[in-house]
């Protein structure tokens, strides 16, 4: 299935760039290298690798500044690993618009489980619907689940794919109040390693990109305690 997918890995520790590299190679995929940040970027824009496995901590350019620069012209889905252990280390790259992250040491086994997640949402064998079920409306937000585009007042709205996946499953059920355990399974399939933490992190800026005023949300209800809910009308 994913035979034809192109993942980058900007690491600069070449042991383990190599390492990941040979082990994404001997399960079918195609793989880039960069060691520092100028040419996983320059890499981005020559090649459009289809995943980024990205460390944080790299030469001139760390990884967080990396996601920020990418997340201006792309939605390409990014996993970042890093060697900080403190939950608001991690929380950081997922504000900055990463889709998951790992903590270093990982088995390249996980990291694999993880891309291949990624990817199979991004390929739509994850949360398949009906032909006439492709689209979602709700208020003056528009979802198409098949395109995976959000329009909000017919204008075009940037998510990630956790984002996207969040918030579908929030616009499938309005009113329906999701823990942050049932929302963090909306994309975190298996027992990959997590934190409720990052739900808060994703809704932040889900809200960022829907509301008029993010800290007063219309849309996106917290529900103290519990979670989240779309507002059930508008």
């Amino acid at each position: 299935m994913f035979m034809d997918n192109k993942i980058l890995i900007i690491e600069d520790e070449k042991k383990l760039n190599t390492l990941i590299s040979d082990y994404l190679r001997s399960i079918g995929f195609k793989t880039l290298s960069a060691y520092d940040g100028i040419t996983g970027i320059k890499l981005v824009e020559e090649q459009k690798p289809d995943l980024i496995v990205l460390d944080i901590m790299l030469p001139v350019i760390d990884g967080i500044d990396i996601t920020r620069r990418i997340r201006e012209y792309s939605d390409i889905p990014i996993i970042i690993v890093t060697a900080k252990t403190t939950e608001s280390d991690k929380l950081i790259g997922l504000e900055t618009g990463a889709d998951d992250y790992m903590t270093k040491p990982f088995s390249m086994k996980e990291l694999a489980a993880r891309i291949r997640a990624v990817l199979r949402r991004l390929s739509g064998e994850l949360g398949k619907t009906k032909k006439n079920d492709k689209i979602i409306q709700y208020s003056n937000i528009i979802m198409d689940m098949e395109k995976r585009t959000v329009l909000r007042n017919n204008e075009p709205v940037f998510f990630t794919a956790v984002q996207f996946d969040i918030l579908k499953s929030m616009m499938l059920q309005p009113g329906r109040v999701f823990t942050r355990i049932e929302l963090l399974n909306t994309f975190q399939q298996g027992s990959f390693e997590g934190y409720e933490r990052t739900i808060d992190v994703h809704i932040k800026n889900i809200r960022k990109a829907l509301e008029k005023k993010p800290s007063k949300p219309e849309y996106i209800q917290t529900v103290w305690g519990i979670g989240y809910k779309l507002a059930e009308t508008q």
